[in-house]
């Protein structure tokens, strides 16, 4: 079957996320080096104020990562924010909403009711986060300081929670959360562009928490935590792990439990960072996964593109196409299904962040609270260079 084109770029980018960039590192490598005096010059300049930068009224809680994309962020996000609400604060989320459609400078995605806008105007990670946090708002903006200000004066939100943050300067923060990939922390090949780092592993000296995502708690991390305390000298670091909470149906809404897949041929697609984690997913709970189709991460979906995958998945046999919650709020009402006169069911596969046995989840929360009582106690926020 000929492949689209959004197949053939998420085949590429997954090749140059696992390090396989070939002849291409020879030209990525000095382009690279540009990247990094680039950043350095950057973190100068606002060191220097020759950058303006501003602070809130609130506390400001950063979540990010050393690496591009798929560390875990949206999943730590929701953590961290649930965590904090439990503690009685009221938390907005600000994020820059990567992908969305232009529209105002500031826009609401929801107020903690229900989502005011659509994936193209909000980007798809803060309409999910929309949707699995009531009672938490969510704004996007590119200017996050513009947003942190407009969601102040709004919303009077005790902590701001700001989405993709560790690398974005122009709004003060007081406390900066990393999240690292457990398989991967470094990943392959060094900075971007030659590798997927954005920053070296010495900036971890930022960090005042760090998350250790898909830490399998069957894995020894004794040697990859010392090797963090390296870099993040004695930041608490909890080790994390996706807990799959079950399915529902793309388009009836039926939820179906885990077990519901086993032995079920299934056909996996996703416009996510790496797309073969869902694959693994499945396979986990039992399915027989015919194969994966990886579209470029936030992919927006075309009519054209689903019926491609819909044909796969007949051609390999599989009776169900399973995707990821991140995805299926950019599906919208042309999701795969009725293409040439076959129904193919389409289901979403929930997860959620959480603390492996044995984590010192205690001492990482109070942490975090220790973190925001101080800020909220001085009365202002965005102390931190």
């Amino acid at each position: 079957m000929k492949e689209t084109g959004a197949f053939r770029r998420g085949r590429l980018l997954r090749a140059w996320r696992e390090g396989r960039v070939g002849p291409l590192g020879i030209v990525l490598t000095p382009v690279a080096w540009a990247y990094r005096a680039g950043f350095l010059a950057r973190e100068a300049a606002y060191r220097r104020g020759w950058l303006a930068r501003g602070r809130l009224s609130c506390a400001v809680v950063s979540v990010g990562n050393l690496a591009v994309g798929g560390t875990g962020k949206t999943p730590t996000v929701e953590m961290v924010a649930r965590w904090l609400t439990e503690d009685g604060r009221r938390v907005a989320i600000l994020s820059r909403g990567y992908g969305r459609r232009p529209g105002g400078p500031v826009e609401l995605v929801s107020d903690g009711g229900e989502p005011r806008l659509s994936a193209e105007r909000a980007g798809d990670e803060p309409l999910l986060l929309a949707r699995r946090l009531p009672g938490v708002a969510v704004v996007v903006g590119a200017d996050r300081l513009e947003a942190g200000r407009w969601a102040v004066s709004e919303l009077q939100p005790d902590v701001v929670l700001l989405d993709d943050g560790f690398q974005q300067r122009r709004l003060l923060k007081d406390l900066e959360i990393v999240c690292l990939d457990a398989r991967a922390p470094w990943g392959p090949g060094g900075l971007f562009p030659r590798g997927t780092l954005r920053e070296p592993p010495s900036a971890l000296a930022r960090a005042d928490l760090v998350v250790l995502t898909r830490a399998d708690g069957r894995r020894n991390l004794a040697g990859m935590f010392q090797e963090i305390r390296q870099y993040a000298g004695a930041a608490p670091c909890l080790a994390t792990d996706y807990a799959i909470e079950g399915f529902r149906d793309l388009h009836s809404g039926t939820p179906h439990p885990r077990e519901a897949i086993a032995a079920r041929g299934v056909l996996a697609f996703a416009g996510i960072a790496a797309p073969e984690r869902l694959a693994e997913a499945l396979a986990g709970l039992g399915a027989i996964v015919r194969g994966v189709v990886a579209f470029p991460d936030h992919h927006r979906y075309t009519p054209h593109d689903l019926d491609a995958v819909t044909r796969r998945a007949r051609a390999l046999g599989a009776s169900l196409l399973v995707t990821t919650e991140k995805d299926a709020v950019r599906l919208g009402p042309s999701a795969p299904g009725h293409t040439g006169g076959a129904f193919l069911p389409v289901w979403v596969l929930g997860i959620r962040l959480e603390a492996v046995t044995g984590a010192p989840l205690d001492a990482w929360r109070a942490a975090l609270r220790a973190g925001v009582e101080r800020a909220t106690r001085e009365g202002r926020a965005g102390t931190r260079p």
